[in-house]
């Protein structure tokens, strides 16, 4: 059955492979970007089942008015992708108090702004659903992720409760963590590198910048697929409310619930019982 789905940063990466996905497929798609003429040329030009809209997820105005357009041109959405992303790495020491607002400015509060922007349509359609992109840096904390992995622990427990909020309205959420994936996170135009400015952190940094580097276009998981896996999801009755998307983010989700259960049962004897004492006698 064709959707109509809305993609926040199709101008590249995971985005540009989710919408030729989607179009292939026979879905009406709304791909948008901060620049839009990059974004249309990106997917080879107008396409009569493509709007390219201008959108950056951190303006609410831009995502009311890309929201307006995929309306006017289509009638409704029935799916938002919530893709667009950046990566600010290094050691919370080095980064910056500005950076580490803009990292959660653009992974956590741009999501919202769209999907803020989207839900009046789906309430009233009392028919949709959400799906945004976390990562299993969201689960699972990492050496020098550390503003990425905030944002992205911020988008999880967001996710997760707002489920509860629109389900009674016919709408779906979905929050997908990818492991490693070929997705053009790590270039330059997506990351903000660190500059070492504390001796005790330069030689790591410098050591770990490098192996990121490197990893770049090495990575295991092929995007194509997981754009097919979502598209998948996204024409599900019953979709996964959470999807873990790659056998490396598997066993890294898998390894934390253990040792989360672990920790539960550590804290039994101190933790367990902390309540009032009964004064009552």
């Amino acid at each position: 059955m064709s959707k109509v789905i809305l993609v926040t940063g199709a101008g590249r990466g995971l985005g540009t492979d989710i919408v030729r996905e989607a179009l292939a497929a026979g879905h009406q798609v709304v791909a948008t970007g901060r620049r839009p003429e990059e974004v249309e040329k990106t997917l080879g030009g107008p396409q009569d089942n493509l709007l390219v809209t201008k959108l950056d997820v951190t303006s609410l105005e831009d995502a009311e008015a890309a929201v307006q357009a995929a309306v006017d041109r289509f009638g409704r959405i029935d799916v938002l992708i919530n893709n667009a992303g950046n990566f600010f790495a290094g050691y919370f020491e080095e980064i910056t108090p500005a950076q580490m607002r803009r990292q959660i400015e653009t992974n956590l509060f741009g999501p919202m702004n769209v999907t803020r922007a989207v839900l009046p349509v789906l309430r009233k359609q009392r028919a949709g659903h959400v799906i945004t992109l976390s990562s299993s840096a969201g689960i699972i904390g990492q050496e020098f992720c550390v503003a990425y992995a905030a944002s992205k622990f911020g988008v999880e427990g967001w996710m997760e409760s707002l489920r509860y909020d629109v389900e009674p309205y016919g709408i779906h959420t979905t929050v997908v963590e990818p492991g490693f994936f070929r997705t053009e996170l790590l270039v330059d135009a997506s990351t903000t590198w660190p500059e070492p400015t504390i001796e005790d952190y330069a030689e790591r940094t410098t050591a770990t910048i490098a192996a990121w580097k490197s990893m770049n276009g090495q990575q295991t998981g092929d995007p194509a697929k997981l754009a097919r896996a979502l598209l998948t999801i996204a024409g599900q009755e019953k979709p996964l409310l959470r999807f873990v998307a790659g056998a490396d983010a598997i066993e890294g989700v898998q390894a934390k619930a253990r040792e989360l259960l672990a920790q539960a049962e550590a804290s039994r004897e101190l933790g367990g019982d902390l309540g009032h004492d009964d004064i009552s006698a």
